[in-house]
Protein backbone atom coordinates (compact mmCIF):
# COMPACT_ATOMS: atom_id res chain seq x y z
CA UNK A 1 0.00 0.00 0.00
CA UNK A 2 1.40 3.33 -0.91
CA UNK A 3 1.27 5.90 1.77
CA UNK A 4 0.01 9.15 -0.63
CA UNK A 5 -1.11 9.31 -4.10
CA UNK A 6 0.06 12.03 -5.71
CA UNK A 7 -1.67 13.51 -8.58
CA UNK A 8 0.66 15.27 -10.78
CA UNK A 9 4.30 15.69 -11.42
CA UNK A 10 5.12 18.36 -11.59
CA UNK A 11 6.92 21.38 -8.91
CA UNK A 12 4.03 21.11 -6.53
CA UNK A 13 3.70 17.15 -6.74
CA UNK A 14 7.35 16.24 -7.25
CA UNK A 15 8.47 18.55 -4.20
CA UNK A 16 5.86 17.26 -1.75
CA UNK A 17 6.81 13.32 -3.11
CA UNK A 18 10.67 14.34 -2.00
CA UNK A 19 10.11 14.86 0.92
CA UNK A 20 7.41 12.61 2.11
CA UNK A 21 9.96 10.06 0.60
CA UNK A 22 12.97 11.11 1.84
CA UNK A 23 12.52 12.83 5.33
CA UNK A 24 9.06 10.91 6.50
CA UNK A 25 10.00 7.98 5.23
CA UNK A 26 6.64 7.44 3.57
CA UNK A 27 6.15 5.37 0.27
CA UNK A 28 4.55 7.82 -2.70
CA UNK A 29 2.89 7.06 -6.13
CA UNK A 30 3.09 10.13 -7.92
CA UNK A 31 1.24 9.95 -11.62
CA UNK A 32 0.82 12.50 -14.48
CA UNK A 33 -1.22 12.34 -17.92
CA UNK A 34 1.65 13.27 -19.72
CA UNK A 35 4.50 11.19 -20.62
CA UNK A 36 7.16 12.77 -18.84
CA UNK A 37 8.19 14.12 -15.65
CA UNK A 38 8.39 18.31 -14.56
CA UNK A 39 4.95 19.42 -15.24
CA UNK A 40 5.48 22.95 -17.50
CA UNK A 41 9.23 23.17 -16.91
CA UNK A 42 9.94 19.68 -18.53
CA UNK A 43 13.32 20.34 -21.22
CA UNK A 44 14.61 18.03 -23.48
CA UNK A 45 16.76 17.64 -26.18
CA UNK A 46 15.17 17.79 -29.67
CA UNK A 47 16.27 16.31 -32.73
CA UNK A 48 19.71 18.63 -33.10
CA UNK A 49 20.53 18.14 -29.46
CA UNK A 50 19.80 21.38 -28.63
CA UNK A 51 18.21 21.60 -24.99
CA UNK A 52 14.36 23.22 -25.44
CA UNK A 53 11.55 24.37 -22.62
CA UNK A 54 8.88 21.90 -24.62
CA UNK A 55 6.18 24.73 -23.07
CA UNK A 56 7.95 27.74 -23.38
CA UNK A 57 10.76 29.40 -21.49
CA UNK A 58 11.30 29.02 -17.49
CA UNK A 59 13.08 31.30 -15.77
CA UNK A 60 14.45 30.69 -12.17
CA UNK A 61 14.21 33.31 -9.83
CA UNK A 62 13.59 34.05 -6.18
CA UNK A 63 13.99 35.71 -3.42
CA UNK A 64 13.59 33.13 -1.11
CA UNK A 65 16.67 31.62 0.22
CA UNK A 66 15.18 28.36 1.92
CA UNK A 67 13.53 27.67 -1.50
CA UNK A 68 16.94 28.06 -3.53
CA UNK A 69 18.60 26.29 -0.46
CA UNK A 70 16.16 23.39 -1.05
CA UNK A 71 16.30 23.35 -5.43
CA UNK A 72 20.01 23.27 -4.95
CA UNK A 73 19.92 19.83 -2.88
CA UNK A 74 19.25 18.48 -6.90
CA UNK A 75 20.75 20.62 -9.28
CA UNK A 76 23.92 23.14 -9.82
CA UNK A 77 23.38 26.45 -10.97
CA UNK A 78 24.17 28.64 -13.81
CA UNK A 79 23.70 32.07 -13.26
CA UNK A 80 21.28 34.17 -15.59
CA UNK A 81 19.50 37.37 -15.37
CA UNK A 82 16.89 37.24 -17.85
CA UNK A 83 16.54 40.08 -20.49
CA UNK A 84 13.47 40.91 -22.61
CA UNK A 85 13.40 42.97 -25.82
CA UNK A 86 9.97 44.48 -27.20
CA UNK A 87 9.76 45.38 -30.66
CA UNK A 88 8.17 48.75 -31.06
CA UNK A 89 7.71 51.62 -33.95
CA UNK A 90 10.93 49.90 -35.24
CA UNK A 91 13.07 49.02 -32.75
CA UNK A 92 14.02 46.78 -30.65
CA UNK A 93 13.34 48.13 -26.58
CA UNK A 94 13.82 47.14 -23.17
CA UNK A 95 11.65 45.72 -21.40
CA UNK A 96 10.20 46.53 -18.51
CA UNK A 97 10.65 49.80 -19.50
CA UNK A 98 13.29 51.88 -18.22
CA UNK A 99 15.47 55.10 -19.12
CA UNK A 100 17.39 53.49 -22.15
CA UNK A 101 13.66 52.46 -23.19
CA UNK A 102 12.41 55.95 -22.85
CA UNK A 103 15.90 57.58 -24.76
CA UNK A 104 15.82 55.47 -27.33
CA UNK A 105 12.21 55.70 -28.21
CA UNK A 106 12.39 59.69 -28.34
CA UNK A 107 15.68 59.66 -28.89
CA UNK A 108 15.83 61.95 -25.40
CA UNK A 109 19.00 62.27 -23.03
CA UNK A 110 17.25 61.72 -19.92
CA UNK A 111 18.57 61.36 -16.75
CA UNK A 112 17.13 59.27 -14.24
CA UNK A 113 15.65 62.43 -12.28
CA UNK A 114 14.50 63.76 -15.83
CA UNK A 115 12.23 60.65 -16.54
CA UNK A 116 10.43 60.50 -13.15
CA UNK A 117 9.30 63.68 -14.23
CA UNK A 118 8.77 63.21 -18.12
CA UNK A 119 6.81 59.86 -16.20
CA UNK A 120 4.99 62.15 -14.25
CA UNK A 121 3.81 64.78 -17.32
CA UNK A 122 2.61 61.38 -18.87
CA UNK A 123 0.48 60.07 -16.17
CA UNK A 124 -2.76 59.64 -15.88
CA UNK A 125 -3.69 59.79 -12.03
CA UNK A 126 -6.52 57.83 -10.69
CA UNK A 127 -8.31 57.63 -7.52
CA UNK A 128 -9.41 53.37 -7.82
CA UNK A 129 -6.65 51.58 -9.58
CA UNK A 130 -9.18 48.47 -10.77
CA UNK A 131 -7.96 47.19 -14.28
CA UNK A 132 -4.52 46.34 -15.77
CA UNK A 133 -5.32 49.63 -17.97
CA UNK A 134 -5.53 51.96 -14.94
CA UNK A 135 -2.08 50.23 -14.02
CA UNK A 136 0.22 51.21 -17.00
CA UNK A 137 -1.69 54.69 -17.99
CA UNK A 138 -1.78 56.09 -14.16
CA UNK A 139 2.21 55.46 -14.11
CA UNK A 140 3.14 56.43 -17.39
CA UNK A 141 0.26 57.66 -19.87
CA UNK A 142 -1.61 56.54 -22.28
CA UNK A 143 1.04 56.62 -25.22
CA UNK A 144 3.20 54.14 -23.56
CA UNK A 145 0.74 52.13 -22.27
CA UNK A 146 -0.46 51.79 -26.18
CA UNK A 147 3.01 50.75 -27.51
CA UNK A 148 3.79 48.34 -24.99
CA UNK A 149 0.87 46.72 -23.72
CA UNK A 150 -2.12 47.39 -24.94
CA UNK A 151 -1.92 44.81 -27.75
CA UNK A 152 0.59 42.31 -26.07
CA UNK A 153 -2.73 41.78 -23.36
CA UNK A 154 -5.20 41.93 -25.74
CA UNK A 155 -3.73 39.00 -27.30
CA UNK A 156 -2.61 37.34 -24.45
CA UNK A 157 -5.61 37.27 -22.97
CA UNK A 158 -8.15 37.53 -25.19
CA UNK A 159 -9.67 40.30 -23.20
CA UNK A 160 -8.98 44.00 -23.37
CA UNK A 161 -6.55 45.15 -20.85
CA UNK A 162 -9.69 47.64 -19.39
CA UNK A 163 -11.75 44.49 -18.57
CA UNK A 164 -8.75 42.16 -16.61
CA UNK A 165 -7.73 42.72 -12.94
CA UNK A 166 -5.05 45.12 -12.36
CA UNK A 167 -3.26 41.94 -10.85
CA UNK A 168 -2.39 41.17 -14.75
CA UNK A 169 0.01 44.15 -15.21
CA UNK A 170 1.07 45.14 -11.81
CA UNK A 171 3.85 42.33 -11.84
CA UNK A 172 5.73 44.46 -14.78
CA UNK A 173 7.57 47.26 -13.49
CA UNK A 174 8.49 50.78 -14.74
CA UNK A 175 12.18 52.24 -13.69
CA UNK A 176 13.40 55.15 -13.71
CA UNK A 177 17.44 53.58 -13.95
CA UNK A 178 19.09 51.54 -16.51
CA UNK A 179 18.46 48.52 -14.86
CA UNK A 180 16.93 46.14 -18.13
CA UNK A 181 16.84 42.60 -16.20
CA UNK A 182 13.49 41.37 -16.83
CA UNK A 183 13.82 40.23 -12.72
CA UNK A 184 15.69 41.75 -10.13
CA UNK A 185 14.95 38.64 -7.17
CA UNK A 186 18.20 38.12 -4.89
CA UNK A 187 18.44 34.84 -6.88
CA UNK A 188 18.46 34.21 -10.38
CA UNK A 189 19.93 31.29 -12.63
CA UNK A 190 19.04 28.14 -14.40
CA UNK A 191 19.77 24.70 -13.46
CA UNK A 192 23.01 24.04 -15.18
CA UNK A 193 21.77 20.40 -16.78
CA UNK A 194 18.27 21.46 -17.08
CA UNK A 195 14.98 21.31 -15.30
CA UNK A 196 14.14 17.47 -16.21
CA UNK A 197 17.67 16.34 -14.78
CA UNK A 198 16.72 18.30 -11.72
CA UNK A 199 13.34 16.67 -11.59
CA UNK A 200 14.69 13.19 -11.84
CA UNK A 201 17.40 14.00 -8.89
CA UNK A 202 14.49 15.13 -6.88
CA UNK A 203 12.39 12.08 -7.49
CA UNK A 204 14.65 9.40 -8.00
CA UNK A 205 13.99 8.00 -3.72
CA UNK A 206 13.01 4.41 -3.50
CA UNK A 207 9.80 4.78 -2.29
CA UNK A 208 8.92 7.08 -5.01
CA UNK A 209 6.98 5.31 -7.77
CA UNK A 210 6.06 7.23 -11.32
CA UNK A 211 3.44 6.33 -13.58
CA UNK A 212 2.95 8.17 -16.69
CA UNK A 213 0.64 8.34 -19.37
CA UNK A 214 -2.16 8.10 -16.79
CA UNK A 215 -5.01 9.29 -15.41
CA UNK A 216 -5.55 9.08 -12.03
CA UNK A 217 -9.19 7.94 -12.08
CA UNK A 218 -7.83 4.63 -13.73
CA UNK A 219 -6.12 3.54 -10.98
CA UNK A 220 -7.52 5.54 -8.08
CA UNK A 221 -9.62 2.26 -6.91
CA UNK A 222 -6.99 -0.08 -7.63
CA UNK A 223 -4.23 0.19 -6.18
CA UNK A 224 -4.51 1.59 -2.39
CA UNK A 225 -3.13 4.17 -0.68
CA UNK A 226 -3.57 5.98 2.25
CA UNK A 227 -4.38 10.24 1.26
CA UNK A 228 -4.07 12.03 -2.03
CA UNK A 229 -2.13 15.51 -2.47
CA UNK A 230 -4.42 16.92 -6.17
CA UNK A 231 -2.23 19.12 -8.29
CA UNK A 232 -4.32 18.91 -10.89
CA UNK A 233 -7.70 21.07 -12.39
CA UNK A 234 -9.43 21.49 -8.97
CA UNK A 235 -12.68 22.26 -11.13
CA UNK A 236 -12.08 18.78 -12.79
CA UNK A 237 -11.30 16.95 -9.78
CA UNK A 238 -15.50 17.91 -8.82
CA UNK A 239 -16.15 17.02 -12.52
CA UNK A 240 -17.15 20.52 -13.41
CA UNK A 241 -20.36 20.84 -10.78
CA UNK A 242 -20.00 24.84 -10.72
CA UNK A 243 -18.66 25.11 -14.26
CA UNK A 244 -15.86 25.02 -16.08
CA UNK A 245 -13.34 27.46 -14.87
CA UNK A 246 -11.54 29.91 -17.57
CA UNK A 247 -7.75 29.03 -18.61
CA UNK A 248 -5.89 30.90 -21.19
CA UNK A 249 -3.69 28.35 -23.14
CA UNK A 250 -0.95 28.20 -25.37
CA UNK A 251 0.26 26.95 -28.74
CA UNK A 252 4.12 26.69 -28.91
CA UNK A 253 5.74 26.89 -32.32
CA UNK A 254 9.17 25.24 -32.21
CA UNK A 255 12.14 25.98 -34.84
CA UNK A 256 15.42 24.70 -35.15
CA UNK A 257 17.31 27.24 -37.33
CA UNK A 258 20.82 26.64 -39.12
CA UNK A 259 22.36 29.46 -37.62
CA UNK A 260 24.83 29.98 -34.19
CA UNK A 261 22.71 33.23 -33.50
CA UNK A 262 18.84 34.31 -34.11
CA UNK A 263 17.87 37.02 -32.18
CA UNK A 264 19.94 39.78 -30.20
CA UNK A 265 18.06 39.30 -26.71
CA UNK A 266 16.80 35.65 -25.02
CA UNK A 267 13.42 36.92 -25.43
CA UNK A 268 11.71 39.65 -27.79
CA UNK A 269 8.21 40.33 -27.57
CA UNK A 270 5.78 41.52 -30.41
CA UNK A 271 3.03 43.48 -29.14
CA UNK A 272 1.76 45.15 -31.94
CA UNK A 273 2.61 42.88 -34.98
CA UNK A 274 2.35 39.28 -35.68
CA UNK A 275 -0.01 37.15 -34.21
CA UNK A 276 2.81 35.28 -31.71
CA UNK A 277 3.23 37.16 -28.34
CA UNK A 278 6.85 36.55 -28.29
CA UNK A 279 10.13 34.48 -29.44
CA UNK A 280 12.41 32.60 -27.18
CA UNK A 281 15.83 31.66 -27.86
CA UNK A 282 17.17 28.77 -26.07
CA UNK A 283 20.49 28.87 -25.86
CA UNK A 284 21.06 32.02 -24.13
CA UNK A 285 18.87 30.29 -21.16
CA UNK A 286 20.69 26.77 -21.14
CA UNK A 287 24.30 28.67 -22.15
CA UNK A 288 24.35 25.29 -24.66
CA UNK A 289 27.08 25.88 -27.43
CA UNK A 290 26.05 24.48 -30.69
CA UNK A 291 26.49 25.55 -34.31
CA UNK A 292 22.62 25.33 -34.60
CA UNK A 293 19.98 27.41 -32.58
CA UNK A 294 16.75 26.89 -31.71
CA UNK A 295 13.56 29.22 -30.71
CA UNK A 296 10.29 28.86 -30.13
CA UNK A 297 7.01 31.31 -30.61
CA UNK A 298 3.79 31.59 -28.69
CA UNK A 299 0.60 31.48 -29.38
CA UNK A 300 -2.28 32.65 -27.21
CA UNK A 301 -5.55 30.72 -27.56
CA UNK A 302 -8.72 29.83 -25.68
CA UNK A 303 -8.26 26.27 -26.26
CA UNK A 304 -5.56 23.54 -25.15
CA UNK A 305 -3.88 22.85 -21.58
CA UNK A 306 -4.46 25.39 -18.83
CA UNK A 307 -1.59 27.88 -18.25
CA UNK A 308 -2.89 31.01 -17.13
CA UNK A 309 -6.27 31.52 -14.83
CA UNK A 310 -8.63 34.04 -16.15
CA UNK A 311 -8.33 36.96 -13.51
CA UNK A 312 -12.22 38.34 -13.27
CA UNK A 313 -14.18 38.85 -10.33
CA UNK A 314 -16.95 36.02 -11.80
CA UNK A 315 -13.93 33.82 -12.41
CA UNK A 316 -13.28 34.58 -8.60
CA UNK A 317 -16.90 33.70 -7.34
CA UNK A 318 -17.00 30.36 -9.20
CA UNK A 319 -13.63 28.97 -7.73
CA UNK A 320 -14.81 30.14 -4.46
CA UNK A 321 -17.33 27.28 -4.73
CA UNK A 322 -14.66 24.93 -5.75
CA UNK A 323 -12.33 25.98 -2.32
CA UNK A 324 -15.32 25.66 -0.33
CA UNK A 325 -15.89 21.29 -1.41
CA UNK A 326 -12.07 21.48 -1.68
CA UNK A 327 -12.31 22.42 2.34
CA UNK A 328 -14.25 19.87 2.65
CA UNK A 329 -12.57 16.96 1.16
CA UNK A 330 -11.48 14.62 3.90
CA UNK A 331 -7.93 12.82 3.13
CA UNK A 332 -6.58 15.34 0.04
CA UNK A 333 -4.83 18.31 -0.31
CA UNK A 334 -5.12 20.65 -2.91
CA UNK A 335 -1.79 22.31 -4.15
CA UNK A 336 -0.28 24.04 -7.13
CA UNK A 337 -1.59 27.14 -9.64
CA UNK A 338 -4.49 24.10 -11.09
CA UNK A 339 -5.40 23.16 -7.86
CA UNK A 340 -5.69 26.60 -6.07
CA UNK A 341 -7.01 28.57 -9.58
CA UNK A 342 -3.83 31.07 -8.94
CA UNK A 343 -0.69 32.11 -11.36
CA UNK A 344 2.42 31.52 -9.23
CA UNK A 345 5.66 31.47 -10.28
CA UNK A 346 7.93 28.16 -9.74
CA UNK A 347 9.64 29.54 -6.36
CA UNK A 348 6.28 30.07 -5.01
CA UNK A 349 4.67 27.04 -5.84
CA UNK A 350 7.63 25.28 -4.30
CA UNK A 351 7.30 27.18 -1.06
CA UNK A 352 3.97 26.08 -1.14
CA UNK A 353 4.47 22.51 -1.51
CA UNK A 354 6.88 22.75 1.16
CA UNK A 355 4.41 24.58 3.63
CA UNK A 356 1.81 21.84 2.42
CA UNK A 357 4.23 19.20 2.77
CA UNK A 358 4.84 20.34 6.71
CA UNK A 359 0.88 20.82 7.33
CA UNK A 360 0.26 16.90 5.99
CA UNK A 361 3.35 15.43 8.05
CA UNK A 362 2.13 17.20 10.85
CA UNK A 363 -1.51 16.74 11.29
CA UNK A 364 -3.42 13.56 12.98
CA UNK A 365 -3.48 10.28 10.51
CA UNK A 366 -6.43 10.25 8.89
CA UNK A 367 -8.05 6.67 8.40
CA UNK A 368 -9.38 6.35 4.60
CA UNK A 369 -10.20 2.61 4.07
CA UNK A 370 -12.32 3.67 1.25
CA UNK A 371 -9.61 3.63 -1.08
CA UNK A 372 -8.98 0.49 -0.55
CA UNK A 373 -10.30 -2.09 -3.45
CA UNK A 374 -10.97 -4.94 -1.84
CA UNK A 375 -9.32 -6.65 -5.16
CA UNK A 376 -6.22 -5.42 -4.65
CA UNK A 377 -5.40 -4.43 -0.73
CA UNK A 378 -2.89 -7.43 -0.52
CA UNK A 379 -0.67 -5.89 -3.26
CA UNK A 380 2.48 -5.02 -1.43
CA UNK A 381 4.40 -1.74 -2.10
CA UNK A 382 6.83 -4.53 -4.15
CA UNK A 383 4.65 -5.85 -6.33
CA UNK A 384 2.86 -2.15 -7.27
CA UNK A 385 6.51 -1.09 -7.95
CA UNK A 386 7.10 -3.88 -10.10
CA UNK A 387 4.27 -2.86 -12.15
CA UNK A 388 5.38 0.80 -12.25
CA UNK A 389 9.66 0.04 -13.09
CA UNK A 390 8.89 0.28 -17.02
CA UNK A 391 7.01 3.48 -16.58
CA UNK A 392 10.53 4.75 -14.64
CA UNK A 393 12.59 4.35 -17.86
CA UNK A 394 10.15 7.43 -19.29
CA UNK A 395 11.08 9.34 -16.47
CA UNK A 396 14.63 9.47 -17.56
CA UNK A 397 13.73 8.60 -21.80
CA UNK A 398 10.69 10.94 -21.52
CA UNK A 399 11.03 12.13 -25.07
CA UNK A 400 12.78 9.17 -26.08
CA UNK A 401 16.32 9.89 -25.76
CA UNK A 402 18.80 10.01 -23.65
CA UNK A 403 18.81 13.26 -21.00
CA UNK A 404 22.62 12.67 -20.67
CA UNK A 405 24.75 15.48 -20.44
Amino acid sequence: MFDYLIVGAGFAGSVIAERLANEAGKKVLIIDTRNHIGGNAYDHYDNHGILVHKYGPHIFHTNSRPVFQYLSRFTDWRPYEHRVLASVDGQLLPIPINLNTVNKLYGLNLTSFEVEDFFAKLAEPMEYIRTSEDVVVSKVGRELYEKFFHNYTRKQWGIDPSELDKSVIARVPTRTNRDDRYFTDTYQAMPLHGYTRMFEKMLGHPNIKVMLNTDYREIENIIPYGEMIYTGPVDSYFNYCYGKLPYRSLEFKHETLNVPVHQVAPVVNYPNEHLYTRCTEFKYLTGQEHLKTSIVYEYPQAEGDPYYPVPRPENAEIYKKYKALADATPGVSFVGRLATYRYYNMDQVVAQALTTYTQIITKPVIELAGHLNDSVSNLSFNEVAAATAPLEVAVANGNGKSVSH
